[in-house]
């Protein structure tokens, strides 16, 4: 890849990465931070990287970043922790999208990203499995199981709006 694609590179993906990120961890300052650092790890191995490949390697290296950062910040919880009782909710919105981001944030770090990756930014389950570093089958498991969640989570249509 050359300095011209690179820089073409930053400018086409660089609010997808965010958007991703932040996505995942809430906090403004740390999602610029990570990618910067995906950004970084892309300009090390610049000559290294295709340009056609070079969306799925940025997407993998800010995946990565955001795994070492949630292990560092001790954020992952267990999902079988949580209380079944607390996986459905009766109060009453007008906001889909609260709704949905309050059920995006009990999903386990693997589900959330995959979902994310997925319905968010549009990648195929081959372009997830080779991101997230799992096989094709286990990314249809863990999108099947995170849709499973999000459609009991936010219920009946009616109780939403």
């Amino acid at each position: 890849m050359t300095v011209a694609e690179y820089n073409q590179c930053v400018d086409l993906y660089s609010d997808s990465l965010y958007r991703f990120i932040l996505k995942h961890i809430k906090d403004e300052d740390a999602a610029s931070d990570i990618v910067q650092d995906t950004y970084e790890k892309v300009w090390r191995r610049v000559n290294d990287i295709e340009c056609t490949n070079a969306k799925s390697y940025m997407f993998t290296a800010a995946h990565n970043t955001l795994i070492d950062y949630t292990r560092k910040a001790k954020k992952q919880g267990e999902y079988n922790d949580v209380i079944e009782n607390s996986l459905m909710h009766e109060r009453h919105y007008s906001d889909l999208k609260q709704v949905l981001n309050e059920a995006l944030e009990r999903l386990p770090e693997i589900q959330k990203s995959v979902v994310l990756l997925r319905d968010y930014e549009g990648y195929d389950y081959a372009e997830i499995g080779k991101i997230t570093n799992l096989t094709e089958s286990q990314v249809k498991v863990y999108i099947f199981r995170a849709r499973t969640f999000l459609k009991n989570y936010i219920g009946k249509l009616e109780v939403v709006i």
